[in-house]
């Protein structure tokens, strides 16, 4: 052990604890989050005490949340957060100002100093951002009315936290020189400002030179560069390091790039969230919890009593469905991460008691740990029946929902028809260049390598309707068949076969609708050629259709033995041009006999 690497033991343990309970938790059906709180426990000073400086690995966890953030940031748009600024308002605020004021309260009616009290408010009156967002991923919530409203609410808090922290040293008793600065507040603006133009105009055409040299690891590693810098920036300039990851991915959730980013660090993301929840775990102080028990039960229980008042309350006066109400006050009643920082700076600055911010800071943690038993006690108990009560009304059909991969020559017309019919198609290419050209045109189109899940189930695969394969490598597109085939069996599938034999190997993975790339100019160009020489448009046009209709039957006969008497397709491919021959000849013999007939006196 004395000569093992310390960061490399470290690392073992912790990925040996979270697998082990996170496993047992999902067993238990108490979900992930509660499975790496319980790991954290474990291994941290309250259990076996295998980790001794907690603060070693919270400063590192805690880009598990700037992760998350950013991730969110990329799937909201900025145009769909400013139709969100009047829920971000009357929720975020009525929900903050609410709880502070009722917290403040109850500490004065207890005989407590009102700034104290005031300073307890706005530390608990925030919530867990990964505890809250975790949950509603998994299951698929963000998307409902609830969700949403949870998101607002958690998005307000973490604005709000900047001028809190600008609050608390004039709260505060301490003298130690620090105070309110406009100097702060301008740098604090400017960091804004960098971060918002540099993401717009300096970020993308890094991002385009990148993809440009197909290196994946290299696109992977930049997009963590910028993640990881811009977070530091912010924590520099005194803000929520959350939300300058946020807003950076809020820049990119229109770009071209934003699949590839969202897909580079979500396995970072899930890690560095799960490390965050371990540091949780062990933070949590048990022998405090035997020293004042009912001190500690007494927070925790009027914590989750009061802030559920105010978001029950605020639930009811916006119209929550009741089988989304109960999810929306337990996921946001508990405390958040952001209120061991707010603890902290105000125990600095002598705006608390140091025995009040521990206490505080014992009860937000056990709060934390708490709310993942509690959703797996109303996800067993409460949920099945508020479903049962709902009162469906009948699905409406959707508009189709279709993902183009490549945007070549084939796929230009494909998308450009969709358009045209009303459609907006998600578009799927790897040519950087390619990308940039056809955004300009009002594409929405997205840089990738479209043969990975990943990729493809970030651009919406498990919820399309219909995807279609305009690549011009067959190789590619068999690929990527198989890839849709095996992991979005529900999807239908439309591809571009390179020639006769790809679309036989298509039709084998089970693909029945393909259309070989150069068949139709190729007969379009014959019909105009047939029209040239016989001098007779309306007879190459005939001879046109009729060939169309016999490829399609050369295309049946010679599919049925093409893998049982591969030999035979040869004899079969002749027999069937001479009938074409023959219906030709026949035809224009017909066509010859009607001109000769005299027309009726």
């Amino acid at each position: 052990m004395e000569h093992g690497n310390p960061f490399l033991m470290h690392a073992i343990l912790y990925l040996a604890a979270a697998v082990l309970a996170v496993v047992v938790s999902h067993r238990l059906g108490l979900g992930s989050v509660a499975g790496y709180l319980l790991a954290g426990i474990a291994i941290g000073p309250s259990g076996f005490a295998l980790v001794g400086q907690v603060e070693d690995v919270q400063a590192f966890a805690e880009l598990g949340v700037v992760f998350l953030l950013f991730v969110i940031g990329l799937e909201l748009e900025p145009r769909r957060l400013w139709s969100m600024r009047g829920k971000l308002l009357t929720l975020g605020l009525s929900q903050l100002a609410g709880s502070v004021a009722l917290i403040t309260l109850v500490a004065v009616l207890l005989g407590i100093d009102a700034r104290i009290g005031i300073v307890a408010g706005m530390a608990l009156a925030l919530s867990s951002t990964a505890l809250a967002l975790q949950p509603l991923e998994e299951r698929g919530g963000l998307r409902t009315q609830g969700g949403q409203a949870t998101f607002a609410i958690l998005l307000f808090q973490d604005l709000a936290v900047i001028p809190m922290l600008a609050l608390l040293p004039l709260l505060g008793t301490a003298d130690n020189g620090s105070s309110f600065s406009w100097q702060t507040l301008g740098f604090a603006a400017l960091t804004i400002a960098a971060t918002l133009v540099g993401g717009h105009y300096l970020v993308r055409p890094v991002f385009r030179h990148i993809a440009r040299t197909r290196l994946r690891e290299i696109f992977t590693a930049f997009a963590l560069l910028l993640v990881i810098a811009i977070a530091q920036g912010f924590e520099a300039a005194g803000l929520s390091m959350a939300l300058g990851a946020f807003l950076v991915g809020m820049l990119f959730a229109e770009s071209e790039y934003r699949h590839e980013i969202e897909v580079a660090v979500e396995p970072f993301k899930g890690l560095l969230l799960g490390l965050f929840f371990i540091s949780v775990g062990m933070s949590v102080d048990f022998a405090a919890l035997r020293n004042q028990p009912w001190l500690i039960v007494s927070l925790i229980a009027g914590l989750f009593l009061v802030k559920g008042t105010v978001l029950f309350a605020i639930g009811r006066s916006v119209r929550l469905p009741l089988n989304e109400l109960p999810l929306f006050v337990l996921l946001l009643a508990q405390g958040g991460e952001f209120a061991f920082v707010l603890l902290g700076v105000a125990a600095t600055h002598g705006a608390i008691p140091p025995a009040y911010a521990k206490a505080l800071t014992l009860a937000v943690a056990l709060s934390m740990l708490a709310t993942p038993l509690i959703l797996a006690l109303y996800a067993r108990l409460l949920e099945p029946r508020l479903q049962r009560k709902e009162t469906r009304t009948p699905d409406t059909p959707e508009e189709s929902r279709v993902i183009v991969v490549g945007l070549g020559r084939v796929g230009q017309v494909v998308a450009r028809l969709l358009h045209a019919d009303g459609h907006t198609p998600t578009i799927l290419d790897d040519d950087p260049d390619h990308v940039e050209l056809s955004r300009k045109f009002g594409f929405r189109v997205f840089y990738g390598d479209a043969t990975r899940t990943d990729l493809l189930l970030a651009a919406g695969a498990d919820r399309a309707d219909l995807l279609i394969v305009a690549l011009d490598d067959p190789e590619a597109t068999s690929s990527l068949v198989r890839t849709a085939r095996r992991h979005f069996p529900n999807l239908r599938i439309i591809a571009r076969a390179r020639d006769m034999r790809h679309a036989f190997e298509l039709k084998d993975l089970g693909i029945e609708h393909t259309e070989r790339e150069t068949f139709r100019a190729a007969l379009a160009l014959g019909e105009a050629a047939l029209a040239e020489v016989r001098r007779d448009p309306e007879r190459a046009r005939r001879a046109a259709a009729a060939f169309a209709e016999h490829d399609r039957e050369v295309l049946e006969k010679l599919y049925e033995v093409h893998r049982s008497e591969p030999d035979t397709h040869i004899l079969v491919s002749n027999r069937l041009r001479d009938e074409l021959a023959r219906t030709l000849a026949e035809d224009e013999r017909d066509r010859r006999s009607t001109d000769s007939i005299p027309p009726a006196a």
